[in-house]
Parts: structure tokens; sequence; C-alpha cells
């Protein structure tokens, strides 16, 4: 059967590899970035390997934003079944540079962002007694501290909260709430130099990890697919690291 999936910041990264997966399942795909010429790329690959999708510009700061994109996919697709929630920033901040502007400017998106794009779906979910919701956390936001992102893992850590507190609140009515916590994967925000590890430092990373190497976006996808799938149909309210072994390896 046909899901619609709606995807935040799906132009790149995990949510480009999530969108390609659903897609390679035959769902219709929504996907939704601030990156335009990226989403309409994506929508364009899904479409010419014979797939369905669509691109709607998307900034998970804006709550109108988010509530007039839910209503239009619920009038044009009579509903979505399924949100992944991964749009997200990870700056370097310094804690003398930390202010109550670069504080709330990563929560407002990594934490709040989710939460807006969740909430106007639940009505139409709830109706339907059906629907499947992935929020993307961190292993800095379940077990790591990251020096210069405190406000990124407190984000992260936020994220978890949210999780457990949906998937209890909307359990009897159908509706499944999980999450996943990646390590060390092979996206633009682990590459650039300036906000994470850079290329040189990813590779040594890949050094220390049990399994020998970082992630990639693909590995997550995966997960994020099994999670909205009736094959975890009695998960709820789970926080899934996906790390190569990075968290129990480290002794």
């Amino acid at each position: 059967m046909t899901d619609t999936v709606l995807i935040t910041g799906a132009g790149i990264g995990i949510g480009r590899a999530a969108a390609l997966a659903f897609a390679r399942d035959g769902h219709h795909i929504v996907v939704t970035d601030v990156l335009e010429t990226e989403g309409n790329a994506v929508v364009a690959e899904i479409m010419a390997a014979g797939g369905s999708a669509e691109f709607h510009k998307l900034d998970v700061r804006s709550t109108e934003a988010a509530d007039a994109l839910v209503a239009q996919i619920e009038a044009t697709r009579g509903g979505i079944d399924v949100i992944v929630a991964n749009a997200g920033i990870a700056h370097k901040v310094p804690l003398p540079a930390l202010t109550d502007e670069k504080w709330d400017h990563t929560f407002d998106i990594d934490l709040k962002g989710i939460f807006r794009v969740i909430r106007p779906a639940l009505p139409g979910m709830k109706t339907r007694k059906k629907g499947s919701i992935i929020a993307l956390s961190s292993i800095m936001g379940v077990a790591y501290g990251w020096d210069e992102h405190v406000h990124y893992s407190a984000a992260k850590a936020g994220v978890v909260g949210l999780v457990r507190g949906l998937a209890v609140e909307l359990a009897r009515d159908g509706i499944r709430v999980n999450g996943v916590a990646p390590g060390y994967i092979r996206t633009a925000q682990l590459l650039s130099k300036e906000n994470s590890l850079g290329p040189e430092g990813a590779e040594k990373a890949g050094e220390f990890i049990p399994m020998g190497r970082i992630g990639e976006p693909e590995d997550i996808a995966d997960v994020i697919q099994f999670l909205a799938s009736n094959a975890a149909r009695y998960m709820t309210g789970q926080v899934i690291v996906v790390d190569g072994g990075l968290l129990v390896g480290r002794y």
C-alpha cells in the first residue's frame, strides 16, 4: 500500500537518503527543505526512477508554513501516513559566544521545528487511527556531550523527551513515535570543518569506531524505514542509536 511520507530536510544527507529509500518502496514522498535546488533534484531523481514525489520549500521555524503545508497535503493526498522530522543544524559556538539568540536559533530548528511539523498532522492521524513519526536525535543527545555544541546537545536531548512524551500520549490513537540517534555519518554537516569534524576528522573517527568506518546516510535511512514500517508495529517511544558500535566500544 502506498503511504504519503513527509520528510523535512530532505534535500541532502540523511533526509535525502530516506526520501530515496521510501520512494523505492513505492511510497509518495513529500520532500521539504529550505534548499530549493537540492530538494527539487531529489524529486527529479525519484521521478526519473519511476517513483512519486513533490517538493515544497519549508522553513521549520515557521508555524504558519508548517500548518499550511500539512493542510495542503491532507487535502490533496487524503492524509499523511509517515513523518520523518529530520531538518536540523549544528553550529560550533564556544560558550563565551553562546548568546540567547544562537541558543534559540538551534532550538527553534532542532527541537521546536520537529514539533511544528508533527502538531498539525495529528488530528488527521488520530481520525484515521494510523501514523508513524520518526524524529532525528543524535548520540550527542543520548550519551555524549559535545564541546562548543552545548546548545546542539541540549536540543537533541530534548528530542528524546519529545519522542517519549508524544509516544505515550498518542499510543491509543494508533500513532507510533520513535527516534533515531545517528553517530558519525558522512553528511555535509559532519564534513564541515567549521562546524564539525571535517574530512580529516571524519576519517580519524572511523579508526576508533568498532565497525571501522563512519556511517553513510543510507545506514540511517534504512533504520528510519524500519521504524515507519509494520515490522516495528509494537515499538513506540524508542530512540535507536545507529553508530557502528561507537558508544558501546568506548572504554
